[in-house]
């Protein structure tokens, strides 16, 4: 009697594995993920500054997109250095925008409070699943048409000669 229950706990303990083993599969291969050369997903999201921010914004400029969280210590790591890099190339035709995925809106606001980005700032919890982007920080640089030119998913210090050279080059 009692193998029997054994048996019967066994088969849908085995039956909710598959079925969860099912489910992370079929969410795999159906997740985006943008890499270099394709087009970047259209956006539409509210800035710190108030305004709506869109993809067509950024018309005729690079855009700088970086995903980061408040929790993030890379994140934090690379703020100054892409505070650098907005100012550097303003001027040029180049713009910042990060977006931090933080839920918690006083762990974002503190964030700003410490680190002063020199960018464009929002908070946006969706933006980055149309991205494919689940690791932070993670930048896409997009060109002027809305093609990502390149993805950098690991920090980056963008005061390096290589990374000014490479900005360069686009302009």
């Amino acid at each position: 009697m009692q193998s029997v229950k054994i048996d019967r706990l066994l088969r849908v303990a085995t039956c909710v594995l598959a079925g969860a083993l099912v489910y992370v599969i079929y969410a795999g291969i159906h997740q985006t993920v943008i890499a270099a050369g394709d087009s970047a997903p259209s956006f539409s999201i509210a800035a710190d500054n108030g305004h709506a921010v869109t993809l067509p914004n950024f018309g005729g400029k690079i855009l700088v997109l970086n995903f980061w969280a408040s929790w993030c210590g890379p994140c934090a790591q690379e703020t100054p250095s892409l505070s650098a890099l907005a100012q550097q190339f303003a001027d040029k035709g180049v713009v910042v925008l990060g977006v931090s995925v933080d839920k918690d809106p006083k762990a974002y606001q503190n964030f700003l409070q410490k680190f002063k980005p020199a960018f464009l700032t929002a908070r946006e919890l969706n933006l980055h699943e149309d991205f494919g982007t689940f690791m932070y920080p993670e930048t896409y640089i997009i060109d002027a048409n809305g093609k990502v030119l390149r993805k950098f998913d690991e920090p980056v210090d963008f005061g390096q000669p290589a990374i000014t050279e490479y900005f360069n080059s686009l302009l």
